[in-house]
């Protein structure tokens, strides 16, 4: 038996994962004061909430190349 090894593009659907991750939590913690009625967070706090979009284009870069990968071993 050999050992599972990660495919090619598994560490990048990982990180992509992680950007989102922090893309969505920034994105709550912008939208929350809208809805609690306090003052809205600086411009700076918006453009980060653009990470889930980064995140996923990591994450499907990360789909393609473990895709690539299979059919080049096939």
């Amino acid at each position: 038996m050999s050992t599972p090894t990660s495919g090619a593009g598994d560490r990048l659907v990982r990180v992509g994962a992680i950007v989102f991750l922090l893309g969505a939590l920034s994105t709550l913690a912008t939208m929350a004061p809208l809805f609690l009625g306090t003052d809205p967070l600086p411009s700076v706090f918006w453009s980060l909430c653009m990470l889930m979009g980064v995140g996923f284009l990591i994450a499907a870069a990360g789909v393609v190349r473990s895709a690539r990968a299979g059919s080049a071993q096939r």
